[in-house]
């Protein structure tokens, strides 16, 4: 095989596996968590599995209360569909919940 010819079919592959990863780029992040337990939660964290510290509070001044749903946005721009979920409760409850993978799911509830 000549040399344009490997050149080609090399610069193909290239091509063809960088396209195959960008599907994985273009997930859709955004998961509605519904709350399902008799509490209001105070603070929900989500975080790249890949880290060992919680990122902020993704409610920040608001509340979810009990029976409702909030759509969040879970992209920090990684790349990562795998994170970790913390939810706290009014009466002091932590749910913490490891590996959901946010690029499969849309939908999260907490339940008691």
């Amino acid at each position: 095989m000549s040399f344009s010819k490997v050149a080609a079919a090399l610069g193909a592959a290239i091509a063809l596996s960088s396209l195959a990863s960008a599907p994985a780029q273009a997930e859709d992040r955004r998961v509605r968590i519904i709350n399902d337990t008799r509490h209001t939660m105070v603070r929900f964290y989500a975080s790249n599995s890949s880290r060992t510290t919680w990122e902020e509070d993704i409610l920040g001044q608001r509340v979810l209360p009990a029976g409702q749903s909030v759509m969040i946005n879970i992209d920090d721009g990684s790349g990562a569909c795998l994170y970790d979920f913390k939810a706290v409760f009014d009466d002091g409850d932590e749910l913490t919940r490891s590996q959901i993978n946010v690029c499969q799911i849309s939908e999260y509830r907490y339940t008691e």
